[in-house]
């Protein structure tokens, strides 16, 4: 079968049949920003971080499939302006104090806004009130730094067969529910879930291991976000 052939800011990439945007693209050494997307789970398309104008239309890469000629801007202007206010807008919906976080260095939001320089919102801060649980001997949730991602949900129904977590409600009271009517010790989650390392952020993270890592040491303190994608293009014969 021929491949897929199409351009990426005016670079020829090629795609096989089936795969996406943005799976075509990180194969060729092209970054496209993302959150909810991760390789072990299936597209969603929830965070719109990836948006990429396709033929002059907002799409996102990571659920758009490849196809022949098609014409694709990732670094334009517009794209660059539409994951900006997304990922500002990120911030200012949730309680993010990096400066605190266990994750800070690790984090691939934190990481993303660092990359597009963002410093501060310009939106007004919301400081919504959400809910702590750390009931659970191993493991707490933290809502104020959950980006409804949904990666904990597809991790656990997929990969760790248990369905812990679901969204409930809608709106600005959409949030993260777990399978239990008491809290997080009632639920049958487990440390070594996969739903809780997949988690982009610092919303679910094991307890007694924050800050093992030194500042300097940390996975983005280390290099950008993106970089180990990029890398593979550089690494391609001149």
């Amino acid at each position: 079968m021929n491949p897929i052939k199409f351009t990426i800011d005016g670079i020829r990439i090629e795609a096989t049949a089936g795969q996406t945007i943005m799976e075509a693209a990180d194969a060729a050494g092209i970054y496209i920003p993302r959150l909810c997307a991760h390789p072990e789970l299936k597209p969603y398309g929830s965070c719109r971080v990836c948006t990429v104008l396709v033929n002059g239309r907002p799409q996102s890469s990571c659920t758009q499939p490849a196809s022949d000629g098609l014409v694709v801007e990732n670094n334009s202007e517009q794209t660059q302006h539409i994951r900006r206010d997304i990922i500002e807008m990120l911030f200012v919906e949730g309680n993010h104090y990096c400066m605190f976080c266990e994750k800070s260095g690790n984090c691939e939001l934190q990481a993303i806004a660092y990359r597009f320089g963002i410093t501060a919102p310009k939106f007004a801060l919301q400081f919504p009130a959400q809910n702590v649980d750390a009931t659970h001997p191993d493991i707490f949730i933290d809502r104020n730094r959950c980006i409804l991602c949904a990666r904990c949900v597809r991790a656990s129904r997929d990969i760790d067969g248990k369905n812990v977590f679901q969204f409930l409600g809608r709106g600005a009271k959409r949030h993260l529910g777990i399978n239990s009517d008491a809290n997080l010790k009632n639920s049958n989650i487990d440390v070594t879930d996969r739903a809780i390392g997949i988690c982009p952020v610092g919303a679910l993270l094991p307890k007694r291991v924050g800050f093992h890592t030194a500042v300097g040491q940390r996975l983005y303190d280390i290099e950008p976000i993106g970089t180990a994608i990029e890398r593979r293009r550089s690494a391609e014969p001149a």
